[in-house]
């Protein structure tokens, strides 16, 4: 059976000056986004969290199965507890439970630039943080069986637009993923198809937050494309 199409959605008419100028202000706009890990604990509307994750549930994926899931933590008790198991997580990652690192020594000195350790207290002074659920299986209509295709693309794109209209609606991010990360699908009540790919941390940068000097360094266009 065909399914239905509908007329492709008209796009603005512009000149092509008016397209570069677009892009520009989009390149302008989004360089200005860098990770904080310095929250403060300002509160940020909860509708603006809705916006930013429905922005993000427009991405394009696989077979129109939108094989994601945002489970959206405020709860102070909530946001401890994941604390509490992601840096149990990563001590063993730095090796700062007296074990040798998890990480290999290469991946320690990269990031070494960064200033990070096992120490997550964004984790409990941001006002809100977005787990992001890849499904495995669901479909559209997540009846939990349907094969859903192309699942971890589709989710880092989602997560990419959510990222977008956060920093649009003026908030400050961080994706976190420690891992192993299971204990986010138990914390969160999420079912075994689902897979915990990272956590969007959200709200108004700390009074003390910084940006590396190693993170202003991006590469330039001639490195990160080609023109065939």
């Amino acid at each position: 059976m065909t399914e239905k199409h509908h007329p492709f959605p008209p796009l603005p008419e512009l000149s092509d000056e008016e397209r570069v100028a677009r892009a520009s202000e989009a390149y302008e706009h989004l360089k200005t986004r860098h990770s904080c890990r310095d929250f403060s604990d300002t509160p940020v509307p909860r509708e603006v969290i809705e916006k930013a994750i429905l922005a993000a549930g427009t991405a394009p994926n696989g077979a129109n199965h939108q094989p994601w899931h945002f489970a959206v933590i405020s709860s102070p008790e909530k946001k401890k507890a994941i604390r509490e198991a992601a840096e149990e997580e990563e001590r063993r990652f730095y090796g700062e439970d007296g074990d040798k690192p998890k990480a290999s020594d290469e991946w320690l000195d990269a990031l070494a630039p960064i200033g990070t350790d096992a120490h997550k207290p964004f984790l409990e002074s941001a006002p809100w943080l977005i787990v992001c659920f890849a499904q495995r299986t669901g479909g559209i209509e997540e009846d939990g069986k349907t094969q859903n295709y192309y699942v971890n693309e589709s989710v880092g794109i989602a997560c990419g637009m959510l990222i977008s209209a956060l920093h649009s609606a003026g908030l400050a991010t961080l994706t976190h993923t420690p891992s192993p990360m299971g204990f986010l699908r138990d914390l969160c009540g999420r079912p075994k198809n689902e897979k915990p790919l990272m956590i969007v941390v959200a709200g108004l940068p700390g009074e003390n937050a910084t940006v590396p000097d190693h993170a202003i360094k991006k590469k330039p266009l001639s490195q990160i494309a080609s023109w065939l």
